[in-house]
């Protein structure tokens, strides 16, 4: 598949930005339209522990009990759509195990359409298992990666998966060495360059893929490292990693993120890539998002913002078990679904924007990364990351740069409050990247040189 940088933005203001509408919506499943005019609830789940020893007893807890729990409490609180997220755990990278659940969501989800008239469709997110120190291309030592990782896509959309998705690992080795070190450069190197080289690699395989057996390549997200960071940064009672150094993780990963949609996928991403206002600004694709309906699976500051301008919302993850309401699944697909008819209302009121801004505004100084996220700065780290498209270097540096000077921003104006250390954090990250060359080479050879001693980094692992 070819690959296409962005180098302007889809929309001409922040404001045009809402939830529910993408400049490029796109269509599948079973009556399914994403970001064609309303929110989607998407509801992601995980098996409990032991049925992945047995073909039959995983494909009946994801068909006949997680899927059909799905489909029969969307139908009985009256949701007219829904998407399942199957993330696949880590044994279901063979078709014995993998195979019978996707044929088998795919057809109790055809079953409840044709039955009931219940717009559905199913996203599989293969696993990336990939290991730095046993190489990201092929066959450097014969553990078959990432042959296996393609392979696993076939077995996907082959067996009838809708949307095709992954959470890929580029970059990681730095990028955990960045987090535990508090550098910001490393994280520049490892998930903005380095990886984003990586998420164009796969991305292009994924698309044709996807293309040959007419299902939607999704996207991505830099799960394995800005949330780590963010993760790590935690919340108030929290100070390892400092949240100025988090928020520009984040800016950062979106340049990452957006390389999917460059190499061929056409979304929406995956819901926990908190990037994806900045993304979505930049391409027009759909965005899939998580906050505060996703408290099954983590907690974070921008809960509410976050649903601005999601075209899917999600729980994130949540294990199959039985809760009062009913089983676990059926209760969260309680919370984003009203979420999500919330939305729509306001989008049938013609009063989006209300809801919108109201959901920014509650978390907007609740933190720097929620401050860099809310939609009008999202929109300029996009433009910052859109005037240098064409060179995956700049344009990753340009994120960092414009996420840090708008905290510090924030903070001069008095709408946002740091601590001593999270300003220091942030100055020091100006002053680095600044003092970086402009040239990809010249950064390429001082950092392959800086961070020569990381742990499984190699050049070769990125084909440099």
């Amino acid at each position: 598949m070819a690959v296409t940088r962005y180098t302007r933005m889809a929309y001409a203001d922040a404001d045009d930005m809402v939830f529910g509408t993408a400049k490029h919506p796109i269509s599948y499943g079973f009556g399914i339209k994403i970001g064609a005019g309303k929110v989607i609830p998407e509801i992601n789940y995980a098996p409990r522990p032991g049925t992945e020893k047995d073909p039959e007893k995983l494909r009946r807890e994801y068909v006949d009990y997680i899927s059909k729990d799905i489909l029969d409490r969307a139908i009985t609180v009256g949701f007219p759509d829904v998407q399942l997220e199957t993330e696949w755990v880590s044994q279901m990278n063979q078709e014995k195990l993998s195979a019978p659940v996707v044929a088998g969501q795919k057809e109790i989800t055809e079953k409840y359409y044709e039955e009931f008239g219940l717009n559905s469709a199913v996203r599989h997110t293969i696993p990336d298992q990939r290991e730095a120190d046993e190489g990201l291309r092929p066959s450097r030592h014969g553990r078959q990666y990432p042959e296996k990782l393609f392979e696993c896509a076939e077995i996907a959309v082959e067996n009838g998966a809708d949307n095709l998705s992954c959470e890929t690992v580029g970059g990681k080795e730095l990028a955990d060495f960045a987090v535990t070190n508090g550098d910001a450069v490393a994280f520049l190197f490892g998930v903005g360059y380095l990886g984003s080289i990586d998420m164009t690699y796969v991305w292009q395989e994924f698309a044709n893929i996807a293309k040959k057996h007419k299902a939607v390549a999704g996207g991505d997200t830099n799960c394995s490292g800005a949330n780590v960071s963010m993760f790590m940064a935690g919340g108030y009672l929290d100070n390892d990693v400092q949240k100025t150094f988090s928020a520009i993780t984040r800016a950062i990963s979106a340049a990452r993120t957006l390389a999917a949609w460059e190499s061929g996928a056409s979304g929406p991403d995956k819901d926990c890539g908190y990037e994806g206002p900045i993304v979505k600004a930049i391409a027009g694709k759909p965005t899939t998002q998580e906050g505060k309906n996703c408290q099954c699976a983590h907690c974070d500051l921008q809960g509410n913002l976050i649903a601005q301008v999601a075209d899917l919302w999600s729980n994130e993850s949540v294990e199959y078990h039985p809760e009062f309401g009913g089983t676990s699944v059926q209760c969260w697909l309680g919370s984003i679904g009203y979420e999500a008819a919330l939305m729509n209302t306001a989008i049938q009121l013609k009063q989006e924007k209300t809801l919108r801004d109201i959901y920014m505004y509650a978390d907007r100084y609740r933190g720097p990364e929620a401050y860099i996220l809310a939609y009008d700065h999202a929109y300029e780290i996009g433009k910052a990351i859109a005037a240098n498209g064409d060179n995956l270097y700049l344009r990753s540096k340009a994120a960092g740069l414009k996420a840090a000077k708008i905290i510090i921003g924030g903070y001069e104006s008095k709408e946002l409050g740091l601590t001593n250390k999270q300003l220091e954090v942030t100055l020091d990250v100006i002053k680095k990247f600044e003092a970086l060359p402009d040239d990809e080479a010249k950064f390429t050879e001082y950092a392959a040189k800086e961070y020569k001693d990381v742990p499984n980094f190699t050049l070769k692992n990125y084909d440099l």
